[in-house]
């Protein structure tokens, strides 16, 4: 067999097949033997007719159509096999025939399909280190403020008959013909410490629970809600319930109260690490997404449109999850409440779904230039992880597509760590 290979334009490539006449014979004689296995015919114990009756039983048609099959499928797989290191496809590929089949001739054909592209990366290890993490640091009152947020949590309700004062919790109900067409609603919040417009709480002060009020309000300039902005608005409220609020004083005690600290003081330190655990978090995120942002901006590549179209439908089908679970309405419904097709809303997508794809591809590049491997042992700890959320183990194996898991968790471990190798290089 003889093939050439060929790179064509937007990441595919082109492999042309000749197949010798004496090979394809061979794909010939195969495909007769095994179509003869299963034959009946009068006179012949199964599977012991002659070639020659055998050919006329078929029909050559259906021999020449189904040596073609073969031949193409073991040929193409095994010299892709043989290129794997030249070329990664990343596609199923199409045929083409450009010989007519013949017991007496060859084969020729074309497989065309989508290859990873040629990514030129630049000095990523230059760009990481040229970036510099912030020192992290805790100041006195966000560990008070955090302090303040438990005390609020543990704090105590009771209903009380007289007016509402600053610092009572509320509840009320309240409309406005100007705000989504008087439509109630209900809203709960500590008296002076609301998101509301200022003068709404002032007017709350002193009513009681069970009482209406009428009031207008002149809303700012500036507001965000342009059709409001500098408007006069009038509300109607009714107060619901007034509770007195009783805090826990912060002392010892309170700590003790938590559960394992022995003191204030202990309990300040816990959360001191805990700020500073997630600020750490955080600031390893920031860095590690500024980095890959600039590698990506001076990387140059082809992307597929195999993949971007692949991301889409994955960002598309997890939308209409969001949609079904958050909205609680069909995705129909949804495209005619917002006058777009199905393609205008992938249209969308089409910016982020490159993005991420560039991303996925430079941290591929990147961790196969620096050998970052992931072990079976890490993919089935974190297999392990989703299957503890199914009672019947076997169920799960049989529901879950373990495969998939595999190769999506090979990924996510992949570029966890290759993203780890680049904040590592980053200035301290």
């Amino acid at each position: 067999m003889k093939t050439s290979i060929k790179k064509l334009p937007e990441s595919q490539a082109e492999i042309l097949f000749e197949i010798p006449a004496e090979e394809f014979k061979d794909f010939i004689e195969k495909t007769i033997s095994n179509l003869a296995k299963d034959l009946e015919i009068e006179g012949f114990r199964k599977g012991q007719a002659p070639k020659e009756i055998v050919i006329k039983k078929i029909g050559q048609e259906k021999i020449l159509a189904s040596a073609v099959q073969l031949a193409v499928r073991k040929n193409y797989l095994q010299t892709i096999s043989q290129l794997a290191d030249e070329i990664e496809v990343i596609s199923q590929p199409g045929i083409k025939i450009l010989s007519e089949p013949s017991f007496d001739k060859g084969l020729i054909f074309k497989a065309q399909f989508s290859v990873m592209p040629k990514i030129n990366l630049p000095d990523y290890k230059k760009i990481a280190s040229e970036n510099k993490k912030k020192e992290v640091s805790i100041k006195e009152k966000e560990v008070e403020d955090a302090l303040s947020w438990l005390q609020k949590s543990r704090a105590k309700f009771i209903f009380k008959n007289q007016p509402a004062e600053k610092r009572d919790f509320v509840e009320i109900e309240f409309s406005s013909p100007q705000i989504e067409g008087n439509l109630k609603r209900h809203d709960s919040f500590i008296l002076g410490q609301g998101s509301f417009i200022k003068g709404f709480e002032e007017n709350l002060d002193k009513m009681s629970a069970g009482q209406e009020k009428e009031f207008s309000l002149i809303f700012p300039k500036n507001h965000f809600r342009k059709d409001l902005a500098g408007k006069k608005v009038h509300f109607k409220v009714k107060m619901k319930s007034v509770q007195t609020v009783i805090f826990p004083e912060i002392n010892d005690q309170f700590a003790k109260n938590l559960g394992r600290f022995e003191n204030l003081t202990a309990l300040k330190k816990s959360i001191k690490e805990g700020l500073k655990t997630e600020k750490e978090k955080h600031e390893s995120q920031r860095i590690r997404q500024k980095i890959l942002e600039k590698i990506a901006q001076k990387t140059k590549l082809e992307i597929p449109e195999i993949l971007i179209t692949a991301e889409k439908k994955r960002m598309a089908d997890s939308f209409k999850k969001l949609v079904s679970e958050k909205l609680k309405i069909s995705f129909e419904d949804y495209l005619t409440k917002i006058k777009k097709t199905e393609k205008q809303l992938l249209d969308t997508f089409s910016s982020e779904s490159e993005r991420k794809i560039k991303y996925s591809l430079v941290l591929r590049k990147i961790s196969k230039i620096e050998k970052i491997g992931v072990s079976e042992e890490e993919i089935k700890t974190e297999i392990n992880k989703i299957l503890k959320n199914y009672p019947e183990i076997k169920k799960a194996e049989k529901e879950l597509d373990l495969e998939k898991l595999k190769s999506y968790y090979k990924e996510v471990i992949r570029n966890e760590k290759t993203l780890k190798f680049l904040e590592n290089l980053s200035k301290k």
